[in-house]
C-alpha cells in the first residue's frame, strides 16, 4: 500500500541489523580470565609432575576441559609451554631460597613457585604483588595448611633477586 503523501510503502522493510560489535573485555573480565588460566596451569603442572606427561599432552587434554572456556587460553599455553621447557632454569633460581630441598616440597608448592617464577621472570608486565598474591591465593586453596605462607616468602624473595627495580620503586 502507498501512503498518501507520496510513494513510499507504508511498511517500510526494516532495515537489516548490524552485527554486534564483539565487546572488549573489561579489566576484571580479563584478570578472571588469567586467574583461570593460572588454575589450570597448576592442575596440568601437578599432573606433569605426577604422571611426567609430555607438553602435547597436556595442552591438548586441558584445550578439552570446559573451564577453559571461560579462561585466557593463550595465557595458559604461554606459561604452561614455557615452565615445561624451563623447568629447570627456574628451579635452579628458586632453590637456593627454600628452607629445604626441592623434591620435599609438595607438587602443588613446586607448581605455584613454578608458575612465580615464570612470571617474576618472563613476565615484567605483571606487577610483582599480582603475581606474589596469585601464588599465594593458589597455594592457599590448593596446598597445605601453611602453604600460602611459605610460598609468600619464597615469592618475595625471588621477587627481590629478579625484580629489584620494582621493589625499590614501591618502598619509597
Amino acid at each position: 500500500m502507498i501512503d498518501p503523501f507520496g510513494d513510499r510503502p507504508e511498511n517500510p522493510p526494516e532495515p537489516t541489523p548490524k552485527p554486534a560489535a564483539a565487546k572488549p573485555l573489561q579489566k576484571q573480565q580479563m584478570v578472571a580470565m588469567r586467574s583461570r588460566a593460572r588454575r589450570l596451569a597448576l592442575q596440568a603442572l601437578y599432573q606433569w609432575q605426577i604422571s611426567d606427561h609430555g607438553t602435547a599432552e597436556l595442552l591438548n587434554q586441558f584445550a578439552a576441559d570446559p573451564a577453559m572456556k571461560k579462561a585466557d587460553t593463550e595465557y595458559f599455553r604461554e606459561l604452561l609451554t614455557a615452565v615445561l621447557k624451563k623447568a629447570a632454569e627456574y628451579q635452579a633460581l628458586i632453590t637456593p631460597l627454600l628452607d629445604r630441598e626441592w623434591l620435599q616440597l609438595d607438587p602443588i608448592e613446586r607448581s605455584v613457585l613454578y608458575i612465580g617464577a615464570f612470571e617474576l621472570k618472563d613476565r615484567p608486565d605483571l606487577p610483582f604483588k599480582v603475581v606474589i598474591n596469585e601464588g599465594v591465593k593458589l597455594a592457599a586453596e590448593f596446598g597445605g595448611t601453611d602453604s600460602h605462607n611459605y610460598i609468600n616468602g619464597v615469592l618475595d624473595k625471588l621477587a627481590r633477586e629478579l625484580r629489584p627495580q620494582e621493589l625499590k620503586m614501591h618502598t619509597l
